[in-house]
């Protein structure tokens, strides 16, 4: 079920890029497919995606594909966007780019609470 997430926040991350008029389309210039027996493959347009498969960790332990890949596109500004991620169903999508938001630091008095609140012992269990 994630990896259809993460397929589908892919398509949309790529509609979401600017388009060009339709008279205007791109040529693709160079477009391989490799796809091999144990479920591996590799995609390449002009940019690469690497698929692998993985044990997952937990109770079912069944093999997972991690998708590798990355893109890049000229923004409306004249900027280039480069985009690297990494997907699977253990984590999810995690892309990287420096056009990204990262998220401010944590205070130093809160990263001091969650410090010591990791330190306590779990609670005991909910008798409800």
């Amino acid at each position: 079920m994630q990896m259809v997430i993460v397929l589908l926040s892919l398509v949309a991350l790529a509609a979401s890029a600017p388009q060009k008029p339709a008279d205007q389309a791109v040529a693709i210039i160079k477009q391989d497919f490799d796809q091999q027996v144990d479920g591996s493959y590799r995609y390449r347009y002009l940019t690469e995606e690497t698929g692998s498969l993985k044990k997952a960790s937990g109770p079912d332990s069944s093999d997972v594909i991690i998708a590798q890949g990355a893109f890049s596109y000229t923004a409306p500004d004249g900027t280039v966007i480069n985009l690297n991620y990494v997907a699977d169903d253990e984590n999810g999508f995690k892309p990287e780019g420096a056009h990204l938001p990262t998220p401010p630091p944590i205070p130093p008095a809160i990263q001091k609470a969650l410090d010591y609140l990791a330190t306590l012992p779990p609670p005991p269990p909910s008798r409800n």
